[in-house]
């Protein structure tokens, strides 16, 4: 369903214009700061629920940006990877038994996807999605601070250092990324704890799913940098950006942290 950004607020909910001429409100599914996607007039695609009694029955799924459709709904990734590892579509990773998801791991975490192999012991993944794509190519995670994020991956090396298998899988929901990089501007504590993970044997990719007004596509791996970068490109990307970035309180204040 199409129609035009009206205004994001409270985190969680999006004014959207329709094309018919209606104004609704729809379910925003991101939590983070949605750097450089928070844009006045912006063209935005809408799916609706069939629940009539839902709160909100539409839920914002895309954006054009620049010509370019990026996702909005962060909720669609973790669907789209439980469909490809379940059809067998990621290398190394096409002999499974069986993919289980939202399984508990340990006091108060739980986790993406259990994998069950014959050839091992449980295999542990964790999804984080990725739609903030810099002028180098690169994708960065999270475009905020985010304390979940990091006690996610810490569970996961603890995992991986007692020699099980885990992963966190980065997805990108936009066709223009060569790769995926911690935000260590954004969230430094998470660059540190991804950086000290792979190093304790936690697997780290990245994946490309291709939207489309037709669907979204499963697309190719790609690239994982885990080396320190130079933050002050990044530093002067992110303020540009600022001005479509974050949300309206009630208070009618402008939310999302300044990185300056």
């Amino acid at each position: 369903m199409p129609g035009r950004f009206v205004r994001r607020y409270e985190r969680f909910i999006a004014d959207i214009a329709l094309d018919s001429g209606e104004q609704v409100r729809a379910h925003c599914v991101n939590p983070g700061r949605m750097e450089g996607l928070v844009i006045p007039g912006a063209r935005v695609w809408l799916s609706q629920s069939p629940v009539l009694t839902r709160a909100l029955r539409y839920t914002w799924e895309l954006i054009e940006v620049e010509g370019r459709l990026i996702g909005a709904n962060t909720g669609s990734p973790n669907r789209l990877m439980g469909l490809a590892l379940t059809r067998g579509l990621i290398s190394g990773l096409d002999d499974l038994i069986s993919v289980t998801p939202e399984q508990p791991m340990g006091r108060g975490h739980r986790v993406d996807f259990v994998l069950e192999r014959a050839s091992e012991r449980r295999h542990l993944v964790e999804v984080k999605n990725c739609h903030l794509v810099y002028a180098d190519g690169w994708g960065y995670f999270p475009d905020s601070n985010s304390e979940r994020a990091v006690k996610h991956v810490e569970a996961l090396t603890r995992v991986a250092k007692r020699g099980a298998r885990a992963s966190v899988y980065f997805t990108v929901l936009r066709d223009d990324a060569r790769g995926v990089r911690p935000a260590a501007l954004h969230a430094p504590a998470f660059a540190r704890a991804l950086r000290r993970g792979a190093k304790s044997g936690l697997e780290v990719r990245a994946f490309q799913l291709t939207p489309s007004l037709q669907g979204i596509d499963f697309g190719k791996e790609l690239e994982v940098d885990l080396a320190p970068y130079d933050l002050e490109p990044i530093r002067r990307w992110a303020q540009a950006l600022e001005s479509t970035t974050g949300w309206v309180r009630k208070s009618g204040k402008w939310s999302g942290r300044s990185l300056g």
